[in-house]
């Protein structure tokens, strides 16, 4: 396995986690258990967790669209990711 697919492995790991934080921003469980549950498990581990979390009563958005955006740069990480790992790295050898 290459460094590069480690990498991009990683990275998307961490900016799933992170959307994983902002949800459970919303929650009583708080962004920082969220992040640090997804971090250490996997992010579906950590989002599930975070789900069964009972919902703060006030239904303030305090994230915006930078929660669309971490989760698009996740999704595309993990895309990559799964890219390199499935081709071996030959699809960085075509470019």
């Amino acid at each position: 396995m290459s460094a590069l697919a480690v990498i991009f492995g990683l990275l998307s790991g961490s900016l799933l986690s992170v959307l994983v934080g902002i949800i459970g921003s919303r929650r009583h469980i708080g962004f920082g258990w969220a992040f640090l549950i997804s971090l250490i498990f996997t992010p579906l581990v950590g989002l599930i967790i975070t789900l069964i979390s009972a919902p703060l009563p006030c239904g303030v958005q305090r994230w915006g669209c930078i929660g669309t955006v971490i989760a698009l740069l996740g999704i595309l990480s993990l895309v990559v990711f799964l890219m390199l790992l499935l081709t071996g790295g030959a699809v960085l050898a075509a470019v």
